[in-house]
């Protein structure tokens, strides 16, 4: 299992989301961090999810 980090900001910068979570592959990873923005009506704010690695996953500005 690898660790992810999704984080979501406000548009003046503060951070209102700070997640990790274990997935087994970057696109289990993907599913994971998209629900766990749609859960909390995240979707639509400025967010990142980044892999162990540095990759972006999902970003959104």
């Amino acid at each position: 299992m690898r660790t992810y980090k999704l984080t979501a900001y406000e548009k003046t910068g503060k951070m209102i989301a700070d997640e990790t979570f274990t997935a087994e592959t970057d696109e289990a990873a993907k599913v994971i961090g998209q629900s766990l923005l749609e859960k909390q009506s995240l979707a639509d704010q400025t967010h990142r999810l980044a892999s162990p690695a540095g990759k972006l996953l999902l970003f959104h500005v």
